[in-house]
């Protein structure tokens, strides 16, 4: 046998990795051994591996997912690949600090309640913009749908009959669509035209940072629930304050949902 081959156990104590990790390593192609015994099917490797083991061994103690490191040990733009991982991490760690805020104000105020009403709404002639993504990327689509339709409206010189609405589907999938929607009278490009359906609604008030209106979403949900609704079409949400104009803690956004009416 070469001489300069070692057998998984000593090179595992070479990088401080352990022969279970190096075994799964090479099944999923990451750091295939030098040599396999047929007969055995013992793994051997060289010495001049060891560099590839432990930048592995560093990039898993930094949680950067497996194919992310196959990329760098292949040594394809690293600062691409680990920049991506990088970007991914903040963004997650952005969403726990918002669950952290919401569940706060769980354990501060207990689990959601809010004042709810019945209203009327009568069916408008709306210009919509729809984006889709997974989701924990809600918040950011819905930003992202926002600013869309209000640059197209600022484009078309055309102020909104009132406030713009978000309707989110009841039904979750991986992939969820957002709507946004304002009430315009004439064709604005870069939008659609569609109507947004009227009928008889269950509201009520969320007052706070959009990150925390799901507290609101589920009293409402709750309530129509427990009354015997049927709920119909999305749940919509009507943004009255000016995110630009006003503090997160005072935003005013009311939340509905359409009911079955009895006949």
């Amino acid at each position: 046998m070469d001489e300069e081959l070692m057998p998984i156990g000593r090179f595992a104590c070479l990088c401080r990795l352990s022969v279970k990790q190096l075994r799964h390593y090479d099944d999923v192609g990451l750091l295939r051994p030098a040599w396999v015994d047929p007969d055995s099917g013992y793994r051997y490797y060289r010495a001049g591996q060891a560099r590839d083991a432990l930048s592995i061994a560093l990039l898993r103690s930094l949680d950067v997912p497996l194919p992310a490191i196959g990329q760098v040990v292949a040594g394809r733009g690293v600062a691409d690949v680990l920049g991506g991982v990088r970007d991914q991490m903040e963004a997650d760690l952005i969403r726990r600090r918002r669950m952290l805020a919401t569940l706060d104000r769980v354990l501060t105020d207990g689990l959601p309640q809010a004042e709810v009403r019945l209203t009327r709404e009568d069916a408008r002639r709306v210009a919509v913009t729809q984006c889709a993504g997974s989701i924990s990327e809600i918040p950011a689509v819905t930003s992202g749908c926002v600013a869309r339709l209000t640059t197209a409206l600022a484009a078309a010189d055309q102020q909104p009959h009132g406030p713009l609405v978000a309707l989110f589907p009841l039904d979750i999938a991986d992939q969820v669509t957002v709507t946004v929607a304002a009430q315009v009278e004439r064709e604005i490009p870069g939008t659609m035209r569609d109507i947004l359906s009227g009928g008889l609604f269950a509201m009520a008030t969320h007052i706070g940072p959009y990150d925390q209106i799901s507290l609101t979403a589920h009293a409402l949900l709750a309530w129509t629930g427990e009354h015997g609704h049927t709920a119909r079409g999305e749940l919509r949400e009507v943004y009255i304050s000016d995110p630009r104009q006003t503090a997160p803690e005072q935003l005013v956004t009311h939340i509905m949902i359409r009911i079955e009416e009895n006949e």
